[in-house]
This record gives structure tokens, C-alpha cells and sequence, in this order.
């Protein structure tokens, strides 16, 4: 479906009114765009909450001018948060040839990312998704270097999984939720490489959540084979029983 219909659908099939667009759904970021997508949802019954928003270049790149245009493409989304009257944006940290992740490069990119979120009054998160690039223990280290009260953690409850090591994810997913604020990705578990669903203890990650004081919004992500709606209506049914 068109990306402007999918507030009018959400708010209909579940009765959810708060949804997290996907950058790779958007046809641009400027903002006449997102103006009308914005006029749409609202139409709907819907407003954005969180954009996830990837970007090409890596914020931890060697190369000066690939930090810049990784920095240049974070504010573009900051923009079209503004824009959607969203209160953050999830940024992408992309790997860069076989570089390994750098917490000084990192953090001297997210200081300017998160300054720019600032002046927008836009909340900048970090996503626990690529098991290299954004490895949790990676991404929490670069938080605590920058230390601004506009850069977070989105913890997601199944991505630490891919490693095939319970024990990691539940801490990962416990370091990501020290430092959330107003997002989390929530799933059941998700398809690994060779198809094979890996799942999670949903019970026991919402109360690696509970432990944390987090009060943030909780995401949807139905990220295995099957029909999307039942299993998006499945985990809000296990939200709700284990929220309350």
C-alpha cells in the first residue's frame, strides 16, 4: 500500500493510533512530501512517534567525508520528523568495508546528530540491529561518550538473538533499556539466516523493561513468515497482557 495509507489501516485493523514509519517507505524527505503524508495520517487518526530512518554512509567512517555525508543524512530525517511532527527518528549506523566499529568516530558524529535533534526538539535513537555495526554493548558505549539528552536507545527484543546466545540477549536487551526513552521494537523473535525462527521470552523481556523504569512506546514488529496482521495483532494481545 501507499505509505500515506498506512496510518488509516493501522488505526482501523488494530484501533492503535501511533505508528513508526520506515525510511525505506518514503519516497523522499523533503518536506512538501512529508507534509502530505503527515496531512494523511492525521485524516486517518494517526500521528507518527518514531521514524526509522536509515542511512547509507557510516557515522564511524574513517574517511572525514563519509562521516559528513552519514551526518548530513541523519539531519535529513531529523528534518522530516519535524516535518511529521515526530518526537524522534531511529538512525542507522551503517558498517563500512571491513572497518571495525570505532565508539570515538561514532560518538564525534551522533555529538553533532543529536545537537541538530536538539534544536528540533527531535529525540535521536540507537537500534541494538546489526550484530557488528550496531552490536548492543557497541551502541550503549557510544551513548554514554556522548552523554546528551537527545541520543537514546531503542532496544529491540530479538535482534541480540541472531548471535544463537540467550544469555547475550537478555543482557544486551537489559544494557539497550538503561538508556531508552521513548521507543522499543517488540517481537516475538525473528527468522535467522537459514529461515529458522529464533525466538525470545517475551515475558521476560517486558520485565527487563518493567526493571528499567521505561515508560516509552512500545513497537510492533512482526519479523518472521506468516500472515502480518494476525501476527502484529499477536503482539500487541502479548503487550497488553504483559504491560498490565
Amino acid at each position: 500500500m501507499p505509505l500515506k495509507d498506512l496510518g488509516a489501516m493501522v488505526v482501523q485493523k488494530f484501533g492503535v493510533n501511533n505508528i513508526e514509519p520506515w525510511s525505506a517507505h518514503f519516497k523522499s524527505t523533503e518536506p512538501g512530501y512529508c507534509a502530505e503524508l503527515r496531512a494523511a495520517f492525521e485524516k486517518g487518526g494517526a500521528r507518527v512517534i518514531n521514524i526509522a530512518g536509515d542511512i547509507a554512509h557510516s557515522i564511524y567512517d574513517p574517511d572525514p567525508i563519509g562521516r559528513s555525508m552519514a551526518i548530513s543524512e541523519a539531519k535529513k530525517w531529523i528534518g522530516a520528523a519535524t516535518v511529521l511532527g515526530s518526537p524522534s527518528v531511529r538512525i542507522h549506523i551503517a558498517e563500512v568495508g571491513k572497518v571495525k566499529p570505532d565508539v570515538d568516530r561514532a560518538a564525534q558524529s551522533l555529538g553533532q546528530i543529536a545537537d541538530y535533534g536538539a534544536g528540533k526538539n527531535v529525540v535521536v535513537n540507537l537500534e541494538n540491529d546489526d550484530l557488528v555495526s550496531e552490536d548492543a554493548f557497541f551502541v550503549v558505549k557510544v551513548i554514554e561518550k556522548v552523554n546528551h539528552l537527545f541520543l537514546h536507545a531503542l532496544p529491540d527484543f530479538a535482534n541480540s538473538m541472531m548471535t544463537g546466545n540467550a544469555d547475550f540477549n537478555y543482557r544486551a536487551v537489559e544494557a539497550m533499556f538503561k538508556h531508552a526513552y521513548n521507543i522499543s521494537h517488540v517481537k516475538e523473535g525473528e527468522d535467522g539466516p537459514n529461515g529458522q525462527f529464533v525466538p525470545v521470552d517475551v515475558a521476560k523481556t517486558f520485565a527487563i523493561a518493567k526493571a528499567a523504569g521505561y515508560r516509552g512506546y512500545f513497537s510492533m514488529e512482526m519479523d518472521r513468515q506468516g500472515d502480518p496482521y494476525a501476527g502484529t495483532q499477536k503482539l500487541i494481545d502479548l503487550s497488553l497482557q504483559y504491560m498490565a
